[in-house]
């Protein structure tokens, strides 16, 4: 919030409609890939291209465009440099006529061939090791990181292929009853051991 300040431009809210979890919007963006973030620079970040999951890209570093003015893009800030994502992106093929502005070059809609960030879906997942969470398959809307069980990388690449359903993304997210209970029972034991006066 203080860059808005420094910078004069003021936070307007977008006014999107909710479009769908990460399963059903991916498919019409231009570029699904998985990555880290190298810096933040204005209201852009720029990512470091682990691997392409659908697309076509010949850098192995892009500009990512997020928030600002009424922008309906996510807060750069949400993105800290090293931190993993697999993001959902659309190209930047043209700018609006107030998408520059000299006086503040890093604010602005983004440029010509960098890409940006919808905020109005599931159009980002957190990466970390080899599995993802995030508003995934079925989540409520507008809920960036609802509980679900971690999905495997391996089962979100075949998914974005055509190889996978999303009924089988779904199953994956959710938390399995029986593990719960068995954890539980774990710790009660543990704890028993615990208090017992002659272990």
């Amino acid at each position: 919030m203080a860059f808005l300040a420094a910078t004069g431009i003021s936070r307007a809210e977008c006014g999107c409609l909710w479009e769908g979890s990460f399963a059903e919007v991916q498919a019409a963006t231009d570029l699904v890939v998985a990555g880290s973030v190298l810096s933040i620079k204005g209201n852009a970040v720029d990512i470091s291209i682990e691997e392409v999951l659908r697309g076509r890209v010949f850098r192995e570093d892009i500009r990512v465009w997020m928030q600002t003015r009424d922008y309906c893009r996510p807060p750069a800030y949400d993105f800290p440099p090293d931190s993993r994502w697999v993001m959902a992106l659309q190209r930047i093929e043209e700018l609006p006529p107030d998408g520059f502005d000299a006086g503040t070059p890093n604010f602005s809609y983004g440029r010509v061939g960098d890409y940006f960030l919808s905020n109005c879906g599931g159009y980002w997942l957190s990466y970390s090791g080899e599995a993802v969470t995030g508003n995934l398959v079925n989540a409520p809307r507008w809920a960036r990181d609802p509980k679900m069980t971690p999905v495997l990388m391996e089962l979100l690449r075949a998914y974005v292929r055509g190889e996978a359903t999303r009924d089988a993304l779904l199953e994956a997210s959710r938390e399995d009853p029986a593990l719960n209970e068995l954890m539980l029972d774990t710790k009660s034991f543990l704890r028993g051991l615990n208090s017992d006066p002659e272990s």
